[in-house]
């Protein structure tokens, strides 16, 4: 990884959808060996995918973060087959402190978090949980792609 590669990434972290030949002109490469930068990068599991950013207001749905703590010492292959169980989990990232994960979950309303949670306490090796709704988020990318 050198200063290009890593102004290829911020490129595609703002837009994943930017042509080549506009990555390739802002990092003063032509477009071939810029594409062959990406697809290293790519290959290398540097850039793992691409994604849209979707305003959960307009598109019905609402996100929030469970806090979970574990029966037992941490294993994240627990955490792992918890989150891969609960299709609406989109995210999970084991974490230091009090909790021993954190889950970001998407769903349609309140009630269908009220399923999610419980759906996460009965799998057995959850103690204990502690939900937060997210009301509003900011993210680098986000703001520097000039949506909010």
């Amino acid at each position: 990884m050198d200063t290009i590669d890593r102004h290829i990434l911020n490129i595609l972290r703002k837009d994943g959808r930017t042509p080549v030949s506009e990555i390739a002109r802002a990092v003063g490469l032509s477009a071939a060996p810029c594409g062959r930068r990406i697809e290293r990068m790519e290959k290398a599991g540097v850039i793992r995918g691409y994604t849209a950013v979707i305003e959960d207001s307009r598109a019905g749905t609402l996100q929030a973060f469970i806090e979970i703590r574990l029966l037992g010492a941490t294993d994240s292959d627990e955490i792992q087959g918890i989150s891969e169980s609960i299709p609406e989990i989109e995210e999970s990232h084991s974490i230091a402190g009090t909790s021993d994960a954190l889950l970001r979950i998407r769903v349609r309303d309140v009630n269908h978090l009220q399923q999610v949670i419980k759906a996460v306490r009965r799998t057995g090796k959850v103690e204990g949980t502690k939900t937060f709704i997210i009301m509003n988020t900011w993210t680098r990318a986000t703001e520097q792609a000039g949506t909010s």
